[in-house]
Parts: structure tokens; sequence; C-alpha cells
């Protein structure tokens, strides 16, 4: 929502090079300070860290805030609502994971959750959607979100070091065209206020936390987790003095009840421990080679 806001008087390219500017230098300190890393073995990985920050922290980011320009918060959040369907495809694709049918279930029931919550229960303006350039830019954002998190998900570098250097070098590669385009510092109050939230929270923390995350379950099942921001944003709506209606009370336990299932059908089975074992070693994944040497 202050995403949005601030797209009213700040361009793209002005939003998100700001953000990742003032957001380096915190953690890069914060990852010094708590993981002590090996910042030579780090910067080894630069070609995957470049990838990850071009992905998700550059073109994820551009391709919002242009497609917040061109379609409404509704249409933009209903396309999101496909992301953790997404990145289970990605991965099965990809990675060659296996989904149990229960996680499919549970994304199922996210996806339906998601759809009351936007719609207050009125399916029927689903038919007054329709595919238009900020439409468009949103399947680009959550491509590339799919993509970023895969990629992360393989990547065996401590999460904050990690993020810090993607961030740093998203402020980096950013910085030629921010300065031909003339991108600026915030001209007013409340575009400085924006900037300093979308900073604090969503660069610093949202990005973190999620590659936390991913160091702690599979790709599949963090991703419906971005189901819940429909539910968060319900919440904040609330608390605000809005009231809610019945279906996004309704949406909102489907979402958990998908989380839930999502989380339980992603659990792989314990295999009985063998000494006798004579199968051959598993093949190298994929994304082996994100793995540092």
């Amino acid at each position: 929502m202050v995403g949005q806001a601030a797209m009213k008087t700040m361009e793209p390219l002005q939003l998100t090079f700001w953000r990742w500017v003032l957001a380096a230098v915190p953690l890069l300190v914060l990852a010094h300070a708590v993981e002590r890393p090996d910042w030579r073995a780090v910067l080894r990985r630069w070609p995957v860290l470049l990838l990850l920050s071009s992905l998700g922290m550059s073109g994820y980011t551009l391709l919002l805030y242009s497609a917040l320009q061109h379609t409404s918060a509704l249409n933009a959040s209903l396309v999101t609502a496909a992301n953790p369907a997404l990145i289970m495809v990605l991965a099965v694709v990809l990675l060659r994971d296996r989904p149990r049918p229960l996680s499919w279930v549970g994304i199922g029931l996210g996806l339906l959750g998601v759809l009351l919550v936007l719609t207050g229960g009125e399916l029927q303006r689903l038919l007054t959607f329709s595919i238009s350039k900020g439409e468009l830019l949103i399947l680009g954002a959550i491509t590339v979100w799919g993509l970023y998190t895969i990629i992360a998900r393989r990547l065996s570098i401590p999460a904050i070091s990690s993020t810090a250097v993607q961030v740093a070098m998203a402020a980096v590669v950013l910085s030629p065209l921010a300065l031909v385009a003339g991108a600026g510092l915030p001209r007013t109050p409340s575009e400085g206020w924006s900037l300093a939230f979308i900073a604090l929270f969503p660069s610093l923390g949202s990005y973190l936390l999620w590659n936390l995350a991913l160091k702690r379950t599979t790709a599949a099942n963090a991703g419906n987790y971005l189901n819940l921001i429909a539910v968060f944003t319900a919440v904040i709506t609330v608390a605000l003095g809005q009231p809610i209606s019945v279906p996004q009370v309704i949406g909102g336990v489907l979402v958990i009840s998908g989380v839930l299932l999502t989380s339980a059908g992603g659990k792989a089975p314990q295999r009985p421990r063998s000494s006798k074992s004579t199968s051959s070693p598993p093949s190298p994944s994929p994304a082996a080679e994100f793995r540092p040497r």
C-alpha cells in the first residue's frame, strides 16, 4: 500500500534505487556483526549473487512499481495471488521437486481464500478482470520473484550476508541509470517518509526474513506463505477502523488452512536407516552450481 502511494509522486527507478542505497550499509553492518562471514569466500560467489540481485532487487521491484502505475491494487493483488502456485511449478520443473497432493490442495485453498479476501466474497468481480500492460508487468514480476526464490533456496551462503551483498550490488548497478535519469532524493516530507518506510520494512525486513526462511523450508512452502499478505492487509484494515466482512474472515481461514496443508504436505518422509545400503550416491541437483566449492 505504501509503495502504491509513493508511485503517485515518485518514479519506479527513483524509488528502487534509493531504497537499496539506504538499506545497503545497515545490512552489511548487520551481516558482519551477526554472521562474521568470510567476505572473500562470499564475494567469490559474485556471479550468482549478481544474478539474484538483478532478479530480486532490481528486476522485481522495477516491474512491480511500474505495474502499480498502470493497474489497480485489486488487479495487482489478484495476479500476485498466483505466485505460490508459480513457485511450486518452477520448483517441480527446475529442481525436480515432487510435492505431495496435500501441497497442491493447500495451494488451491490459499488461492481461493485470497480471492475471497480481495473481492469481499463478490467473486463476480473477477469477470471484470482484464489483462492490460499493468497485469503483464505484474506477471513478469512474479515470474522473476519465483526464479529468485528457486535460486536463493539453493545458495549456501549465510542469509544476512547474501542479502546484504545483493542489496549493495543493486545500488551499484542502478547508480548509472539513476544518474542518467536524474533520480534525485525525495522532494517532499511525505515522499521522504514513504521511502524511509520502504527502506526499513520491505527492504531490510522482508528480504532478510525471506532469505532466512528459505534456509529452513522448501521454495513451494515459503511461496504459499505469501498468501498471508492478503490476510494481514485485512487485519491492518480492521485495526484502522474499517469493517470486515464474513467472506473476508472465511477467506482468511482458508488461506491459513492452505498454508498449514502445504507445510504438512511438503515434509519429506523419513526413510529407515540401513547400514547395508547399496544405493548409489544421489545425482547432483540442477542448482548444484550455486553451492560454494
